[in-house]
């Protein structure tokens, strides 16, 4: 083959390289013209075809973005509406009971209330004392028992963070009616009752009592948990009450 033969097919060669070789390292979403291939027509649309050696164009990596945006919001939407349709309403005095039994609570620091039972706790009331340090209450097999921790009284303040005795009681009787919003409940006592209103969610628990006999206005009927309007032997009540007890795990 004389020498500009050659030459002149080593030019035709490295000139089609030039036109038809680059879809093969970078394709275009175009996919070329129809009636004339352009650089679309080297690309296997959507597969990535190593075998054939050929990489996928961009339709590939358009649809693992999408895939990955659609999952991630689906999951979240639907994690957030599981969450809101599982939450605790407490429709009745078993739903309530069933949640509290076998659980310890516990009343301390702010959550004890200025007035439990309606007495204040600066008030010298001897051994019925209203000052009180702690108070951890427990439900199971039917009865309701308490450990409390009495406060000091000094001179006329209460010291809640100094624990001055230990006293125990346990349910002889108690009535629970209503729902976790509010709760009408009766406890009875050897030698003492109480009575009120009550309020349940997940981990706390709000108990609005008064010595069994002694108030008037304070049942569900009457509003929601330290709503007010509480008459106490004959007097208006303008303390709180609501005794605040952390259900623990």
């Amino acid at each position: 083959m004389r020498t500009g033969e050659m030459m002149s097919k080593t030019l035709y060669w490295l000139l089609a390289l030039a036109l038809c070789g680059a879809p093969l390292f970078g394709c275009d979403d175009t996919g070329g013209d129809d009636d004339d291939p352009g650089q679309g027509d080297y690309c296997m649309p959507n597969t990535g075809d190593e075998d054939a050696g050929v990489p996928g164009c961009g339709g590939g990596e358009g649809e693992g973005e999408g895939e990955g945006e659609g999952e991630g919001e689906g999951e979240g939407e639907g994690e957030g509406e599981g969450e809101g349709e599982g939450e605790m309403t407490f429709d009745n005095a078993a739903a309530i009971e069933g949640h509290l039994e076998g659980k310890t609570m516990i009343m301390v620091g702010d959550d004890i209330p200025t007035d439990p039972n309606g007495f204040n706790e600066n008030t010298d009331l001897g051994p019925n004392t209203q000052c009180y340090n702690r108070v951890e209450m427990m439900f199971g097999g039917g009865s309701f028992s308490l450990n409390t921790t009495l406060g000091t009284l000094e001179g006329d303040m209460c010291n809640r963070e100094a624990p001055n005795g230990d006293l125990m009681f346990a349910t002889t009787a108690h009535i629970v009616n209503g729902t976790g919003e509010c709760f009408d409940i009766d406890l009875t006592f050897a030698g003492f009752g109480q009575e009120g209103r009550g309020m349940l969610t997940a981990d706390t628990l709000s108990l609005e009592l008064f010595f069994m006999g002694q108030a008037a206005n304070h049942r569900c009927a009457d509003g929601e948990v330290g709503s007010g309007g509480v008459v106490l032997n004959g007097n208006p009540f303008e303390g709180d009450a609501v005794q605040v007890f952390r259900i623990q795990e």
